[in-house]
């Protein structure tokens, strides 16, 4: 049985883009909780409320994304990767929850609307394009299960305050105070949608089911096809974080080769394999008639 030598993680510059992430969104949650109450804004004060839960989210992945990074020991055989996709879960849960309290205050705004101020809207609206914009594109190109739940925090409150926006120009045309909660539940309704997907993402990597990009039996084929193997079997694929992937098989190879000639095989199927993005395997060789009298 062989494995491979090495876990190149991919998680350096994912706690680098988080931490940035972080301090953007404190700071400017600060300044929100301050013109929410200025403008009297309910989605405002509810976008508030959120950033002030993304803040402690952040917070908690950008610390969790730094745990990943250390290397295998007794205790992680296979290293600290999943301690990210704990902060992907993690940040998940307290989404979903903020998300139920900002519907729970905005609902009964609907049915009776109270006066804001738009200018401070406004103003607002476009200093918060502007700051969670540059954390969406210092974020944008993660890959990461971690990155990815952060940006989708991020990208809500820059898509929000596109449209608390819109709505603070429609706003100083036409009295429509309707509008402020009207649309913080429309936003918090998207959001929940998108959350619950990378929710179900994230529960399915912890359960080790197989990547979603890789099919087994067009793997099997790919590999048999380029290799002179007769078969593979008991094969096992699950994913760490969603980025970096695992795989154990047998494989069966024809009688009394060399050693020589079995490494050589065993080098090429790794290769072959990271190639199809498996960074991690375990290959346990197998002689064709050996396998065949134990069948």
């Amino acid at each position: 049985m062989s494995t491979s030598p090495h876990h190149d993680y991919p998680q350096s510059s994912a706690a680098g883009n988080i931490k940035v992430a972080f301090f953007l969104n404190l700071s400017f949650t600060l300044l929100e909780i301050v013109g929410g109450l200025w403008t009297n804004s309910m989605a405002i004060l509810s976008d508030a409320l959120h950033d002030f839960g993304d803040s402690i989210t952040l917070g908690l992945s950008w610390y969790l994304a730094k745990i990943s990074q250390k290397p295998s020991d007794e205790q992680f055989s296979y290293g600290y990767q999943r301690f990210s996709l704990l902060g992907a879960l993690i940040s998940s849960l307290i989404l979903i929850c903020g998300s139920v309290l900002i519907l729970f205050n905005a609902i009964p705004r609907l049915l009776s609307p109270e006066p804001v101020q738009v200018e401070g809207m406004l103003l607002l609206a476009l200093l918060g394009v502007l700051v969670n914009g540059a954390a969406v594109l210092r974020l944008r190109s993660g890959k990461t299960q971690n990155e990815r739940v952060v940006m989708l925090h991020l990208l809500e409150d820059v898509l929000g305050w596109i449209a608390v926006l819109l709505v603070s120009l429609v706003m100083l045309f036409v009295n429509l105070p309707i509008l402020d909660p009207l649309l913080s539940v429309l936003i918090t309704l998207y959001l929940l949608v998108n959350v619950f997907k990378i929710l179900r993402e994230t529960a399915q990597i912890f359960l080790q089911a197989k990547p979603n990009q890789i099919e087994t039996q067009e793997l099997k084929a790919r590999l048999t096809e380029s290799l002179p193997i007769y078969s593979i079997h008991d094969l096992h694929l699950w994913t760490m974080d969603g980025e970096y992937h695992v795989l154990t098989c047998h494989v069966v190879i024809e009688d009394n080769l060399p050693a020589s000639e079995m490494m050589a095989i065993k080098q090429q199927l790794r290769e072959l394999l990271k190639q199809n993005g498996i960074q991690h395997s375990t290959i346990e060789i197998e002689y064709y008639q050996t396998q065949e009298s134990t069948a």
